[in-house]
């Protein structure tokens, strides 16, 4: 595979900066993995929470919020090593806000269906 034209930009960062850099995306990836990992449990072994189509719409957003997760991981992760090369500043992200709103409502929603008789 190629390497990619970015890579040959800038000056090569000091590799702890890298490794750390790649420790983080490895993380989000883990998350994502978790997102997945919930979504699936979520539909297979939820059937008596609520009614079967919330469950449905929040396994499906949590997929969905996995594969958000997964490549906004990877734009971040090569956003970061672009900004290490050439000395910038790393740019904010919404993805944690947003992350933790995913998180926040789904929560909410499955704690009113298991309060709910």
């Amino acid at each position: 595979m190629p390497e990619p034209r970015w890579k040959q930009e800038g000056q090569d960062p000091d590799y702890r900066f890298s490794l750390a850099n790649e420790r983080t995306f490895l993380a989000w990836i883990r998350t994502a993995l978790a997102l997945i990992a919930g979504g699936v449990l979520l539909h297979e072994f939820a059937a008596g929470i609520g009614p079967r189509a919330v469950v449905t719409v929040l396994s499906v957003g949590l997929g969905v919020a996995a594969a958000g997760l997964g490549l906004l991981s990877y734009f971040r992760w090569r956003s970061n090593e672009i900004a290490m090369r050439h000395d910038r500043p790393l740019r904010f992200s919404w993805s944690l806000p947003v992350l933790a709103g995913v998180c926040l409502v789904t929560s909410v929603v499955l704690t009113v269906f298991l309060i709910l008789p």
